[in-house]
């Protein structure tokens, strides 16, 4: 008797103790569930956090390099320095030049507003410095968010391959192949030129000059630099076809009808040598 009592006490103490370490153990899987859990509920978070970063970097980029892409081969926007070609064109001017006008047999046609790199026709040929200074310099150009290169100008063609270019007649007008043009688009008070020039442009080149004169540095100003300040058609960027900013001069560059009077350049050139 005395060892089924000791059997009936000792089989309720291991029932508990086995529940015991029931309950410890669901307990501990339990709170070690919830630790995975807690982790688990955390890491997708972090995770979301970095891909979402990584997508709106990706997607920067990206638009970063479509807009470098459109100004290398369509479109490109200018910052205007200075004053040479005011009015139309003012300080702080940001200009789209469109890059495909010339692109597929066209040619810049007089009155045309033309970006153009003058290397080689108004300054000279210049030595590399930083690549990198000059890379990110570029980027900024090409976006508009800097002024361009020191070799890059805007002006209007006033006279094409085979053209004469003459300042100035008895009334103080240039004239191009004999005919007088009357050239609204220059600055109120401002000469046509204060420099006389009789001058045939060469074939494949242009006679570029500022709509604001007294304040252009043009191709009068290079007639005696090799090439006489002409510019060759292959260095002309584009033709600035629109004012973007500011907002309050969103407009188009207005074409000039002061040339459409003036002939074709006579096939057998002029009869007179002209000179600078």
């Amino acid at each position: 008797m005395d060892t089924e009592a000791q059997h009936t006490e000792r089989d309720p103490s291991s029932d508990t103790e086995d529940g015991s370490r029931s309950a410890r153990v669901s307990e501990d899987t339990n709170d070690t569930r919830d630790a995975a859990d807690a982790g688990d509920t955390a890491d997708p978070g972090s995770a979301r956090s970095t891909s979402s970063w990584r997508r709106t970097a990706f997607v920067g980029a990206a638009c970063v390099a479509f807009l470098l892409l459109l100004s290398h081969f369509v479109m490109q926007p200018f910052l205007i320095p200075s004053r040479s070609m005011e009015p139309t064109l003012q300080v702080g001017d940001r200009i789209l030049v469109n890059k495909l006008a010339y692109r597929f047999g066209n040619e810049p046609a007089r009155g045309d507003v033309v970006v153009f790199d003058g290397t080689g026709s108004f300054v000279r040929e210049q030595p590399r410095g930083n690549p990198v200074t000059g890379l990110l310099h570029d980027g900024a150009a090409a976006l508009g968010l800097a002024e361009p290169d020191e070799t890059d100008f805007v002006k209007r063609v006033v006279g094409i391959g085979g053209d004469r270019v003459v300042c100035c007649d008895k009334n103080g007008r240039l004239t191009v192949n004999g005919v007088p043009v009357e050239e609204r688009y220059v600055m109120l008070g401002d000469q046509p030129s204060s420099v006389p020039f009789d001058i045939v442009v060469p074939q494949d080149r242009l006679w570029v000059m500022g709509d604001h004169r007294s304040q252009s540095s043009d191709s009068r100003d290079h007639l005696g630099n090799p090439g006489g300040g002409m510019v060759p058609v292959d260095k002309v960027v584009g033709r600035a076809d629109w004012i973007a900013w500011p907002f309050d001069r969103w407009t188009t560059v207005q074409e000039t009808d002061a040339f459409d009077a003036v002939p074709a350049a006579p096939a057998g050139g002029h009869g007179t040598a002209p000179h600078g």
